[in-house]
Order: C-alpha cells, then structure tokens, then sequence
C-alpha cells in the first residue's frame, strides 16, 4: 500500500503524487514518516528552548525532556499498539514482529501515555513541579504531532471512509487491499477517494497550537498543568471526532469499540472537567484573597487607630502625673 497513487482532485485531474517512503542514503533505507516525526521533537526542542520560561523550567530540564521522550514516548506507542494488536506480535513465528518498529505499528496515545510517565519520574527527581513539565510537554506534543502526521501521506495511511467532498483523496492501489473495519476489498488499478483523516488533525493540531501559543503570549498560566489539560482536552476532542472516520482503527477485542476513540472521548471529558473546576476553584480563591486583604487592611486600621487612642491616653495620664508633681529642690535652683 506504500506505493499507490495518491491524488488531490482539489488541484486538478494532473495533481498525481508518486511519493516514496523512504530514501536509500548508503545502502540503508531512511523511511520518511521517520524522518518527519523526528523533524517534529526538533522543532519542538527549538520552541520549548526559546520559551522555557513561561514554564519556570531552564535549557537543560527542556534538553533532558526532549531525550527523554523519545525513548519514553517510542517504547509507550510500540506497546500500546502491541496490547490492543495481539495476534499479529504473539504466537508462533510473530515474536520477532515486536521489535520490527520500522514496518509500522506506533500508537499515539501510548506514546503519550509513556512520555508522561518518564515525566513524572523525571520531575520527582529534579524536585520539579509536575504541572511545569507537562506544560512543556503539551505545546511538544502539538509541534509533534502536526509535523510528524505528515508521514502518514507517505505511508498511505490514517485515512478515512470514502467521501466524495471536494477535498477527498484519491488512492490507486498496486494490489487488492482489505480494510476489516469496513468489510470491503478495494481493486487494484482502481482509483478510491477517502478522507485525508490525517490532515484533519494537522490541522486540528495546528490550531490547538496556535491558541494555545496566543494565549500565553497575552496572560499567565494561574496554575502549572493548565496548557497541557487543554492539550488533552483539545486533541481528546478532535480525535474523537476523526477516529470514527478512520479505516484503521484499533479496537478493543471482541467489540466495536475504537480503542483511540473511546480514550479521546475520556480524556476531552475528565481534562475539560478539570480546567472548569480549576476555573471555578481559582476565581474563587481569588475572591477569597481580595476579601481576606480587605479585612486584614480594615484590621490594621482598626488596630492603628486603637494604638493611637492609646497612645494618646498615655500621653495625657504622663502630662497630668508630671504637672502633679511637685519640683524638688535641686530641680527649683535650676
């Protein structure tokens, strides 16, 4: 499937795209989805380098996060995909399968799921709040995920179920292709057209980032782990939408039910949840503040007028016991 035909009708009948995927350099093939994917943690490094700031965190938490990652988040999506594809990596002769990550196999959410648990780790360590690295981690996933997805137009994949809409894809297979979530055998030599799943949420990633960047370009975070629960919420929200269009989808055995999909409608719900609450509780705890200092200055002035009455008391009871008291005799000479 890596080499069918791929067409955007949108440009014209001549818009034809023969892409490889991947480039040969010294004998060794570099497969471009890759490439792309490891193009997004470096553009990533470079924005959280210049920004690591507004997350209280210096250049070399941000270079330990981003070496972290990879390995964390790598691990995370090969066996999250693993877990929920078990027939085709366990059994007889399929042991091997586990570590052939170059033929594909990746899941977002696991790579999530496994970067966030280095993360963790790592911020106990270092004695760094968890909520300033997963910020950082958040806009990192954004940049990513809008770069990386790219790999998916060279890896033919993360497409949808057919449409006719003016923006649709078209593939030409080399081979008859089987799609199991839709029960249907595309021919070769015939041209599909299929939602470009994949650039939904480029998009939809793209403008998460871009909100997000704008926002904290303008206001200050009232709480680390802000940025990355609308991360959560934001990319939740989208997924749950394009995971249903996809044709292929995980699923959890036995069911129809779409293992990414029902994690991204989990996560928009609890992450949302969490960002109204912590809305609510912070403008509250505001009020209560302003309110507490309202009282405390009230108090102060009580207290100072109070000392002054006193003090002025004193003041008056010394001058009568002074103007009472008879001069001694020294004191009359003088």
């Amino acid at each position: 499937m890596n080499t069918a035909t791929i067409s955007f009708p949108l440009f014209g009948d001549g818009f034809v795209l023969n892409l490889p995927s991947y480039i040969t350099i010294f004998g060794f093939n570099i497969y471009l989805y890759g490439l792309l994917v490891t193009s997004g943690f470096a553009l990533a490094a470079i924005y959280l380098l210049k920004r690591h700031k507004i997350f209280s965190l210096t250049k070399d938490n941000i270079l330990d996060l981003v070496i972290l990652s990879i390995p964390s988040g790598l691990i995370g999506a090969r066996l999250f995909y693993i877990l929920f594809n078990f027939s085709s990596y366990f059994g007889p002769g399929k042991w091997l399968n586990i570590i052939l990550v170059r033929e594909g196999g990746l899941a977002v959410y696991g790579g999530v799921i496994g970067g966030a648990i280095a993360f963790i780790v790592y911020s106990r360590i270092k004695k760094i709040h968890i909520g300033r690295v997963l910020d950082a981690a958040g806009f990192g996933l954004f940049i990513g995920q809008a770069v990386g997805r790219w790999g998916n137009l060279f890896n033919r994949e993360a497409f949808g179920v057919e449409t006719d809409l003016p923006w649709r894809m078209g593939l030409v297979f080399e081979r008859d292709v089987t799609f199991g979530s839709l029960g249907r055998t595309f021919i070769a030599g015939v041209p599909y057209y299929f939602h470009p799943a994949f650039l939904y949420e480029i998009l939809w990633n793209a403008a998460g980032l871009l909100i997000m960047h704008i926002f904290s370009k303008k206001h200050e975070s009232k709480y680390p782990g802000k940025y990355f629960l609308f991360y959560v919420a934001w990319y939740g929200l989208g997924r749950l939408m394009i995971e249903g269009i996809r044709v292929d989808s995980l699923f959890l055995s036995g069911t129809d039910i779409r293992v990414s999909q029902l994690l991204a409608a989990l996560s928009f719900v609890t992450a949302t949840a969490l960002l109204v609450r912590n809305h609510i509780k912070g403008g509250r705890a505001l009020e209560e503040t302003l309110e507490a200092n309202a009282d405390a200055c009230e108090s102060e002035d009580d207290a100072d007028t109070d000392l002054e009455s006193g003090e002025a008391e004193d003041n008056t009871e010394t001058t009568a016991e002074f103007d009472a008291t008879p001069l001694s005799k020294d004191e009359t000479t003088e």
